[in-house]
This record gives structure tokens, C-alpha cells and sequence, in this order.
């Protein structure tokens, strides 16, 4: 792993920078608007926002790499993103910050457009799982790292957008002072979703199942955590355990998928993440030590999805379409979770917040299922899509 951390030092701390704000952020806005009682349905909606840009600045990233490049690319994302976290200080609105949110999903899916696509073209297919791990390590660090800096602002007060625009400042200084070889320049080529679609279709549809998943847990798991009576400092821990055990089974779980079939695994996890759902679905009142459990185990196979969905899409694709790829990809994760926020927010507005995982436990059930019976038709896609 260390070998591994070695060889792209800046893209990772630049990561890992990037969602301590982010992490930060979204546990804030949970908490912020449940103390105002801003409705489950509106919170999803202010998540799914986000969500939303980065499905439009996944085509916005994908033209801007290719006309400037990696590096300008990504500090012009950073310099948005800071200003539209800074902005959400000045006005107390929930439509103003509708659109901040979207305007921010914009500029970070560049960001993660240009980490995303410099990874996936500088390593080779052997060790892709085990590369795309230690990025969501990362990005699982800095998730929970932001998570419980809540604790250290209790008033909820406006500090954390502070903290969260400093650190997305920060993110800049690893990128553009990197002395690694940048990207070579992208051949300009129009976004081919049908060719995505029929050659990597398994890929995206687990893609667009872990937005759901993992975009509803953004949003709406501190609701939910409020809802079963736990304090702001057992949210910030609830929260942030569900994003620690995560990252901590990335590294093996990227491994293994570099031995094994991804397809394989991902129904695997799939299962497992649908019957851990089963425990939080209201029928049982838990204590507080058997929530963390129940989180921890729901992190390890919700966060890996997307990592073993990437490294099954890019093992079938040229890298001369690494950055289209990249961009269809979060956009297809982004459209699951745009939608992921609202659904759980209004079911948990008309059936009570276990809601959520009955949502995720759902989703992952259809996950399993779906690839388990699509496999031949899947295989054959595969085998009419793959380029000559």
C-alpha cells in the first residue's frame, strides 16, 4: 500500500483535502437544517442539488480538461468551489442555497473529473484495483476527518463553511506544484453514451445504484441518526464509523478485485449490503453500540461499490477515452444520487427516517438481482460493443 501511496503522492492529498471539506460540509447541512426544522424532503432536495451539478459539469469538466488541460482544469473547479461555499454565508436562503449547491456540484465534479481520469490513465490494468483503493481511502479519510470536525462547532454557526473553503484552498497546492508527469492532452471527442452503454452497461448500472445508496447516506444518514435520539457528537461518530469502515476495506477489497472477477464481487457485496439493511428497517430498537456496528458494516460494502464498478468499467476501455469515461461515469453516479436524497427524504417524510435503509436495502437488492440475471445479455453486450 505504501508503494502504492508513493507513486501518486499529490493526487492523493489533493483528494483527501478536497472531501475533508466536503465531508465536513454535508454533515453540517444535516444538522443545520434538522436544528431549523427544514423538512427530510428538503434536505434531500439541497443534497440532490448537489448532485445535480455534478451530472450538467460532468459535460462542463469533460470540455474544460480538454481544452486547457488536467491542471488549469482543476484550479479553476477549486477557485468556483470556494467562492459558492463562501456565497452560502451571505444569504440565509434555502433557494439561494439550491442553487449554490448545484453550482458547487459543478466545480467538484471537475475536480474529481481531473483526479479520476489521471489515475485510471497512468496505471495499468494489474494494478488498477489496488491504485483506485488507496484513492477512495483517501476520499474515506477525508470523508470521516470532516465528519467529526463537526464536534468542534457546536453552535452550528458559520465557521465550518470556513473550514470547509480553507481546505478546498489547500487542495490546490498539491496539484499545481506536482513535479509528476501531467496527462498527455485529450483528443477533442464528443461524450458517446451509447458506446459506454453498450460496452461497460454492468458498470454504470452499479454506478448508478451506489449514487443511490451513497448519496441518500450523505444527505440524510445525520437525520437519521437525530431521529434515534443520539446527541451531535454520537451523530458526528455514527457518521463517521459508516465512512471509516469503508475505507479501511477498500485496500483489500481492491486487491481481491484484481483476482477475481468484479462482476462476481459486486453481487457479493450487493447481498451483503441488502441483508445488513434488514437491521435497520425500525423493526428493533438498537443500542448505541449496536448502531456503530450496523454502521461500520454498512460502510465497507456501500463505499466499495463505485470502486469496483470504476475498475471494471476502465479494464474494458482505450485510454484514449479515459476522460469521457470518467465523465459518463459520475454522471451516471451523479443521476443516482440526485434521485437517491429525494426518494429516501420523502419517504422517510411519510413512513419515518428507517426509511432510509428500507430505500438502500432496496436498492441494493436490485443490484444483486438485476446482475445476476442481465450476466449473459451482459456478456454478450460485451463482446458486440468491444472495439476491433
Amino acid at each position: 500500500m505504501i508503494s502504492t501511496i508513493s507513486t501518486f503522492p499529490s493526487l492523493y492529498l489533493t483528494t483527501l483535502l478536497i472531501l475533508i471539506g466536503t465531508g465536513l460540509f454535508n454533515t453540517y447541512m444535516g444538522l443545520r437544517l434538522a436544528a431549523d426544522a427544514v423538512s427530510e424532503i428538503w434536505i434531500g432536495t439541497l443534497i440532490s442539488a448537489y448532485y445535480l451539478g455534478l451530472v450538467v459539469g460532468a459535460r462542463i469538466g469533460h470540455r474544460l480538461i480538454i481544452r486547457v488541460g488536467h491542471v488549469r482544469a482543476f484550479a479553476a473547479a477549486a477557485m468556483l468551489s470556494i467562492c459558492m461555499v463562501l456565497a452560502q454565508m451571505l444569504i440565509d436562503s434555502l433557494w439561494f442555497w439550491l442553487v449554490l449547491r448545484v453550482v458547487a456540484g459543478i466545480s467538484l465534479v471537475a475536480q474529481y473529473m481531473v483526479i479520476e481520469s489521471w489515475l485510471n490513465e497512468q496505471t495499468d490494468d494489474s494494478r488498477r484495483g489496488r491504485v483506485f483503493s488507496v484513492y477512495l481511502v483517501m476520499s474515506g479519510s477525508g470523508t470521516a476527518l470532516g465528519q467529526l470536525a463537526i464536534s468542534m462547532y457546536p453552535s452550528l454557526d458559520v465557521r465550518p463553511l470556513i473550514f470547509v473553503a480553507i481546505c478546498q484552498a489547500l487542495s490546490l497546492f498539491p496539484i499545481v506544484l506536482s513535479k509528476r508527469s501531467h496527462p498527455a492532452p485529450q483528443l477533442p471527442a464528443p461524450l458517446d453514451f451509447k458506446y459506454f452503454g453498450r460496452l461497460i452497461p454492468h458498470a454504470l448500472f452499479t454506478a448508478f445504484l451506489a449514487g443511490n445508496i451513497c448519496g441518500s447516506f450523505y444527505g440524510l444518514a445525520a437525520v437519521f441518526a437525530v431521529k434515534q435520539g443520539l446527541t451531535t457528537g454520537q451523530v458526528a461518530l455514527y457518521t463517521a464509523i459508516t465512512v471509516i469502515a469503508g475505507l479501511v476495506s477498500q485496500w483489500p477489497m481492491g486487491w481481491l478485485s484484481d483476482q477475481v472477477n468484479r462482476r462476481n464481487l459486486i453481487r457479493i457485496n450487493a447481498l451483503i449490503l441488502a441483508c445488513l439493511t434488514v437491521m435497520l428497517w425500525g423493526w428493533a430498537s438498537w443500542p448505541y453500540w449496536m448502531l456503530l456496528i450496523l454502521a461500520a458494516g454498512f460502510g465497507v460494502f456501500q463505499f466499495t461499490l463505485y470502486a469496483l464498478a470504476s475498475g471494471l468499467a476502465n479494464e474494458r476501455i482505450d485510454s484514449g477515452r479515459r476522460v469521457g469515461l470518467t465523465a459518463v461515469f459520475l454522471m451516471t453516479y451523479g443521476v443516482g444520487a440526485c434521485l437517491g436524497p429525494i426518494i429516501a427524504g420523502a419517504l422517510m417524510r411519510l413512513a419515518g427516517s428507517s426509511m432510509l435503509y428500507v430505500f438502500s436495502g432496496i436498492c441494493a437488492l436490485a443490484l444483486m438481482l438485476l446482475m445476476r440475471t442481465s450476466a449473459q445479455g451482459i456478456d454478450k453486450g460485451l463482446t458486440e460493443g468491444k472495439p476491433s
